[in-house]
């Protein structure tokens, strides 16, 4: 797994929560870091792909572990 600098579990949290709080989470962060961010909610995948799209921040990865989604995104 790649490095991060923060980490936002938002399991059980249904959209649009777990944008809600990345975009608070990463508005804390400075440019260049890393937010990991882990949703159960499978409708978060295309949710951060257009956050990443609208925000112009990176999204450097999203997978699926251990049945939860996981999200990398490089703050721009």
């Amino acid at each position: 797994m790649a490095n991060f600098d923060q980490e936002l579990d938002a399991s059980g949290l249904n959209c649009p929560l777990p944008i809600l709080r990345a975009k608070k989470t990463l508005g804390g962060m400075g440019s260049g870091q890393v937010l990991k961010i882990i949703a159960t909610d499978p409708g978060s995948v295309k949710d951060f792909e257009a956050f990443a799209k609208q925000t112009g921040n990176t999204l450097l990865s999203s997978g699926e572990e251990g049945g939860k989604f996981v999200f990398l995104i490089k703050k721009a």
